[in-house]
């Protein structure tokens, strides 16, 4: 009788230790065929990784012909980012394409996704832990033949810091498996974007810090980071956008819009058989944007 009780004992806190360790971990859950979420200690989402696909009507296959990540307010259920529909409906939270992308001889618009589909193939792998989670997946990129032209393995890692809402960082490896590729555009439609609710683009909220004064993002190239706050609700949440040393060079920057998208966008030539990749941070905080010394501080802490 009092092994058993030892036994049951020690089970008991073994599981109460278990269930301890969860409530204290992210988590990540997987809605079958529509979003998977990471969510925070707390119980509540924090991104959403949106990528259902649905073809019944004209309206839903464009609504769904891009795989794009929420990032949600602290209430756990506000998308501080802007998904289908709205102004410019193609520009959906945090997202990557590029409108000219050339291919077996042809220009496939992998930005505006109208005769194109980036399409989600499968998780390759996820992960979570006491100071984070990250979500990895792999994504064809199909051009207007309906073929594959690009083959994609996108990763959002999602990251506690004690003085910021959240940190997710973004990793893109791009393969030409398919011939040659070339990632062209302009600074409007392509690169990797960062774009807040729908409610920014009727409240005109958007106002950037840049790494130091009198920097002109329609001319100057290779920032290292650009900041941004809004409005959505009452809250002022701010987006330092960080581009990794390690990126392509001659990224143009698009900071300038009062709705909000912005990021950097880069030509980039891809043989057949290779690959790119892309490394970018969003570290997220809300208020208003934080003074620039700490911005750069945050930044030299990422590019190491």
């Amino acid at each position: 009788m009092y092994r058993t009780l030892t036994f049951c004992s020690l089970f008991l806190l073994g599981l109460a230790s278990d269930l301890a360790q969860a409530a204290d971990s992210f988590q990540v859950k997987d809605n079958t065929g529509k979003h998977a979420d990471i969510i925070s200690p707390d119980g509540k989402p924090i991104l959403r990784y949106m990528y259902a696909r649905d073809t019944t009507d004209d309206a839903k296959t464009f609504d769904t012909a891009k795989v794009f990540a929420h990032v949600l307010a602290d209430d756990g259920e506000t998308t501080l980012t802007k998904g289908a529909g709205g102004k410019f409906p193609h520009h959906r939270g945090i997202f990557i394409g590029w409108n000219k992308l050339k291919q077996g001889g042809k220009s496939h618009d992998l930005w505006h996704v109208r005769n194109t589909v980036q399409k989600h193939r499968e998780f390759e792998a996820t992960e979570a832990a006491n100071t984070g989670a990250s979500i990895t997946a792999l994504i064809d990129w199909i051009g207007i033949e309906g073929e594959p032209v690009l083959e994609e393995k996108r990763t959002y890692k999602v990251i506690s810091e004690d003085d910021a809402h959240t940190v997710i960082d973004f990793t893109s490896t791009l393969t030409a498996n398919h011939g040659d590729v070339e990632l062209n555009g302009d600074p409007e439609h392509a690169g990797v974007q960062f774009r807040p609710s729908q409610q920014v683009a009727e409240n005109q909220s958007a106002a950037y810090t840049f790494h130091k004064e009198g920097v002109d993002p329609k001319k100057d190239r290779d920032l290292p980071w650009v900041a941004e706050s809004f409005q959505v609700g009452d809250d002022w949440w701010s987006v330092q956008h960080m581009n990794h040393p390690a990126n392509p060079d001659g990224a143009r920057w698009s900071a300038y819009r009062d709705y909000g998208r912005f990021g950097p966008f880069t030509v980039v030539n891809i043989a057949d058989g290779k690959s790119v990749t892309f490394r970018y941070r969003f570290r997220i905080t809300k208020g208003k944007t934080q003074e620039r010394d700490q911005l750069q501080a945050s930044f030299e802490q990422y590019s190491k």
